[in-house]
């Protein structure tokens, strides 16, 4: 990373962070390693989404069926993730970002760049084809602390960013019905100065994918 920020210092620089989890760890320093490591993001990365192994770990036990899961099932569902991210560069869509924006609209402040990353839905491969979400259902879940990928309860905290990023078969209306519907809950709490409908804050992709009959969200915050 320190190389990285010296040969590319105008260079937009994300990262995913894996940080471990007792359940699947598979060396005593592991937690040494996540501090050292978190200590060189803070200065030589611009956007670092992180990810929790043991809450994908709950994850895959609790939403997959999975009785014992493996670092292949975790990886699995990380792939998902980085590729929703990474969707509008791939696929052409209503409201399509680059890379850079994410740093744009979601690090408020330089050190303060550890999003927060939520998945919906999450449901096992035998009762895909059997349930029909809609997209203030999966926008719902995206709030839900159980759908994060980092063991943490934003209810007790505020929100100072947020990034929706959508996929399959959405039109905005639907999204804008479910943001509205989000904002009269009052376990979720933003900071004076954030406003959601404007564009800059809420972040929407309409992203065409093979299967149009599924829905996919992905939520970013900070």
């Amino acid at each position: 990373m320190e190389r990285l920020s010296v040969d590319y210092g105008k260079k937009s620089k994300l990262e995913f962070s894996v940080y471990p989890a007792p359940q699947v760890s598979t060396a005593v320093v592991e937690p040494y390693n996540s501090i050292l490591t978190t200590h060189t993001t803070l200065e030589h990365s611009d956007c670092s989404f992180m990810v929790d192994n043991e809450a994908i770990f709950d994850i895959c036990k609790r939403n997959l069926d999975i009785e014992r899961p493996s670092y292949t099932n975790l990886n699995r569902l990380i792939a998902q993730i980085v590729s929703s991210i990474t969707a509008s560069l791939r696929f052409d869509g209503a409201l399509n970002v680059d890379l850079t924006e994410f740093q744009t609209n979601l690090v408020p402040y330089p050190r303060i760049h550890f999003p927060l990353v939520t998945y919906a839905p999450i449901i096992s491969a035998e009762k895909a084809y059997h349930e029909q979400l809609s997209v203030p259902e999966i926008t719902n879940a995206c709030f839900e602390p159980a759908n994060q990928m980092v063991k943490c309860d934003p209810r007790r905290g505020k929100y100072m960013a947020c990034c929706l990023l959508y996929r399959g078969d959405v039109v905005p209306k639907d999204v804008n019905a479910a943001i509205a519907n989000i904002k009269t809950r009052r376990s979720i709490q933003f900071v004076d100065w954030f406003s959601l409908p404007q564009y800059a804050d809420l972040k929407l992709i309409s992203v065409g994918i093979p299967c149009k009959k599924f829905l996919l969200v992905l939520k970013l915050v900070n």
